[in-house]
């Protein structure tokens, strides 16, 4: 399906109706692309289907594909794309001849119906059924949510029934999980009401993408790896400051059963018939960003070239693919599509949003900054990159020939891509490049710190190489936390950082590439199963709040039953 032409951004068509208008393949035809035998294929209705575990671990020791990172500068209002472009170049791919699987996460509930929408990309470049991934889809995320909350309840229970394990109530640290956007939830008091209803004590919530039983879901390599990440969370302390984790509570055969058929990978298809395992989906603003392991390792057996995804802005989503996932599952990445608008970039220049459709040249050039550090970031973990330019019908010739033109004088590629109105159409010429990218091996991927590197050193290399700043802080407690850690034994996990997406500081209205601010970093967090350790900078929170208008108003059944208002 295409539409010829540069589309309106205000199009007749919205996303949904664009998606109900297609008609897919049957699903064993898309997995027949990738080599996958119908009967390893657990049907969710015609169109969307598991992968069963026992082919996936089947894949183990086959030669891999090429591996694609696409990612973008800071997102602003305007729009960036990310995930509409990598369907765009997934099908691009397969248009000239390519073997690809895309690889993407699934959307969470909270921002589908708070201000973000869904993320199944848009227009012609779309991954279906829409309705059905941006919502329930296969459950993956309840089962992931029910399998955290389990753990909350076994935790209190223990307590109530004597606390053979000396918990410290004042020093739990797990909280309760539910994939919606929810402030009132973020600091609660649990067991009111008697003794009956257990001990009093203060609690929270985290959205289900934050948690880290979502974490381990997207980082182990199997269902053995799984298990004992699992067996690796800490849940608190005990009065005598030992950690208690959650094989001592008994709680890791249940969790590991409510997320046995989770772990099979989801299979789905664009618009065009590009098959997309879509899977996993934490956060990159306050989780790592990327689908999961499992998905990945897959799709790089089943195909020649895998175009995948990471959250947010390069200066989150690429650093934590790169410095946890790539690391942790030894994957090496052949090449990067950086993302960007004309239209964000003036953005980062310092028009508002309302004034972006005026030529404005040296916004534009002001903008560049942003793109130009995400560029200089990438070439750090030294992955050839390229920049798509998603292309609005109001880009001017003079601000496209500009801003290729200083993409060309940073050593890159700017090329034009009108997917969102054309389909694969509109990223054949993007395609052939990234092929040509990925085919020339001049990759040489490495991490942007050691494994060894003393924590506080590693926060600092993230704030001062990624994001440009003069210095951390953080108060003697914060330092005292770190120690523990590697005393513990957990000095050598990556950090993750949790900070706002829309700037490289932790101020999130300062745009462009600003330099020479201070990263205050307010808590770190042990991810013991995840293996990693949370940095939480400025003001993020782990429970999303809606906004003053939720996108949950104008979603609704017609009088045919169809979804509407969803985007």
């Amino acid at each position: 399906m295409s539409q010829r032409g540069l589309a309106q951004r205000t199009a007749p068509w919205s996303d949904i109706e664009i998606a109900r208008a297609a008609r897919p393949h049957p699903i064993e035809e898309v997995g027949a692309r990738l080599g996958i035998p119908p009967d390893q294929l657990y049907r969710h209705g015609p169109h969307k289907a598991k992968i069963a575990l026992p082919f996936v671990e089947s894949l183990e020791g086959r030669p891999e594909g090429r591996l694609i990172l696409v990612t973008a500068i800071n997102p602003t209002p305007a729009g960036e794309g990310k995930t509409t472009t990598t369907v765009g170049l997934g099908d691009g791919l397969a248009r000239i001849g390519r073997k690809v699987a895309i690889c993407l996460r699934e959307p969470s509930l909270g921002p589908c119906f708070g201000v973000k929408g869904g993320a199944a990309g848009g227009g012609f470049a779309q991954v279906v059924p829409m309705e059905d991934i941006n919502l329930h889809f296969t459950g993956d995320f309840h089962a992931i949510g029910a399998a955290n909350n389990l753990l909350a309840a076994m935790l209190d229970n223990h307590i109530h029934w004597g606390n053979a394990l000396d918990l410290d109530v004042r020093r739990i640290t797990w909280k309760r999980a539910l994939d919606m956007n929810d402030r009132a939830l973020r600091q609660i008091n649990v067991g009111l009401g008697g003794a009956a209803n257990g001990f009093p004590r203060e609690d929270g919530f985290d959205i289900v993408v934050a948690s880290e039983v979502m974490a381990i879901f997207c980082l182990a390599r199997d269902m053995a790896d799984l298990e004992r990440r699992l067996g690796q969370i800490v849940v608190g302390q005990t009065r005598g400051r030992q950690p208690v984790t959650a094989a001592d509570l008994k709680a890791v055969g249940a969790m590991t059963v409510l997320l046995k058929e989770a772990m099979q990978p989801n299979l789905v298809q664009t618009l065009e018939g590009t098959p997309a395992i879509v899977h996993g989906g934490p956060f990159a603003n306050i989780a790592h960003g990327c689908n999961s392991v499992m998905a990945t390792r897959a799709a790089l057996r089943l195909a020649d070239y895998v175009v995948t995804e990471a959250g947010f802005g390069a200066d989150l989503g690429a650093e934590k693919f790169f410095d946890i996932k790539c690391r942790k599952a030894g994957l090496k990445p052949a090449a990067a599509v950086l993302v960007a608008t004309v239209r964000a970039l003036k953005m980062h220049g310092g028009v508002a949003k309302d004034a972006l459709g005026q030529e404005n040249l040296p916004a534009l050039e002001a903008g560049l900054a942003n793109l130009a550090r995400h560029l200089e970031n990438l070439a750090r973990f030294g992955v050839p990159a390229v920049v798509a330019i998603n292309r609005f019908n109001a880009d001017t010739d003079a601000e496209l020939a500009l801003l290729k033109e200083k993409v060309r004088a940073l050593g890159a590629e700017a090329i034009e891509c009108t997917h969102w109105s054309d389909g694969s159409d509109g990223t054949t010429a993007l395609a052939e490049h990234v092929a040509r990218l990925a085919d020339g091996g001049s990759a040489d991927f490495r991490p942007l710190y050691p494994d060894a590197l003393p924590l506080w050193d590693k926060i600092r290399t993230i704030a001062t190489r990624i994001y440009g700043a003069a210095e951390v802080t953080a108060d003697a407690s914060i330092h005292a936390r770190l120690a523990a850690f590697e005393a513990a034994g957990h000095g050598h996990f990556p950090i993750c950082m949790a900070k706002t997406q829309y700037s490289f500081s932790t101020d999130p209205n300062l745009k462009g590439a600003p330099s020479g601010h201070t990263i205050p970093i307010r808590d770190v967090r042990l991810a013991g199963g995840a293996e990693f350790i949370v940095a939480l900078a400025g003001e993020i929170m782990t429970m999303p709040g809606l906004p003053r208008t939720p996108a949950a108003e104008a979603i609704h059944l017609d009088a045919e039953g169809r979804i509407e208002g969803l985007f």
